[in-house]
């Protein structure tokens, strides 16, 4: 590693409360190629379409309601923020005030509703339908802890991807959460959360699976 700074220090910025990187630039280079290929809208790509194929049972059909979820929570609200990037509203897709962030997750609450009216509508598998109800839940966690404090979406996101998985697929999948844990060193590598930012946000990713003990 080059540089003389120290790393894996958890800082915090005295005014706005978020990390400040203090890595080497090799590391904060793999920092960013992790964070980058983990996030949301691929981790909820690759999930959803693994959970809607499990909810059906294996059937192909499966897969194009995962395909359906996965528009809803992850691939509209990233061309959302894409949009809004192109207007110069924020400066690229992690958003790092947090005080902008509350019409991203309205967003994502709409998508997510709606994707759930067109399941239901379409007798989706149960699981699928839990599914999104557990990500939505997750969202509203998300906005109202975002109100007072700056909470890891994309650790939330890969935390509830895995956790899921692991509920309609095998227990095994909780070996993933390796990849969780790498999305988190990579926000606060970057300086966009401290360890305890990122750690709440796969908290609540992790609770999701509450929503299939009603299920």
């Amino acid at each position: 590693m080059t540089g003389g700074t120290a790393r894996g220090t958890d800082t915090t910025h005295p005014t706005t409360g978020e990390g400040i990187p203090t890595t080497s630039p090799r590391t904060a280079s793999v920092a960013r190629t992790v964070t980058d290929a983990l996030q949301p809208r691929n981790v909820l790509l690759a999930g959803m379409l693994g959970i809607g194929l499990a909810a059906a049972g294996g059937d192909w059909t499966g897969l194009l309601w995962g395909f359906l979820g996965a528009l809803c929570a992850g691939l509209i609200p990233a061309g959302y923020i894409e949009w809004e990037r192109g207007r110069g509203t924020w400066g690229d897709r992690h958003v790092v005030d947090r005080t902008k962030r509350a019409p991203i997750f309205f967003v994502i609450l709409g998508s997510i509703g709606a994707g759930s009216v067109v399941m239901v509508l379409g007798n989706a598998p149960t699981g699928i339908l839990v599914a999104m109800l557990a990500l939505w839940l997750m969202t509203i966690g998300l906005l109202a802890v975002n109100t007072v404090w700056k909470i890891s979406v994309d650790s939330a996101v890969a935390s509830a991807s895995v956790s899921l998985l692991a509920v309609v697929h095998s227990p095994w999948w909780t070996a993933a959460y390796a990849l969780t844990a790498a999305v988190c060193w990579s926000r606060v590598a970057l300086g966009y959360h401290t360890a305890a930012q990122t750690l709440a946000g796969a908290g609540l990713g992790a609770a999701t699976t509450v929503a299939y003990v009603f299920a």
